[in-house]
């Protein structure tokens, strides 16, 4: 498994938020709501990656038959800590 982890599209546009001062007002209701869309970003990755769109997109094999979408989400994005 690589160290390498990748950034979720939720997790590029708030740093994109962040980094261009777009941010303001309570920072705890923003962590909520950014967490609460990696949630749900994470839920649509997983259901992707198990319906075999993922693979088919971008023309790789899903890996083996026993690896779960929550498998390929932690490996590709390291269970959302970045």
């Amino acid at each position: 498994m690589s160290n390498n982890k990748q950034q979720t599209a939720v997790e590029q546009f708030a740093i994109e938020l962040y980094d261009n001062g777009f941010l303001t007002g309570n920072g705890d209701e923003i962590q909520e709501l950014l967490e609460k869309a990696k949630d749900i970003e994470k839920e649509q990755i997983i259901e992707a990656f198990e319906k075999g769109v993922i693979a088919e997109f971008t023309h790789q094999v899903t890996g083996a038959p026993e690896t779960s979408g929550d498998e390929y989400y932690n490996e590709t994005y390291g269970h959302g800590l970045q």
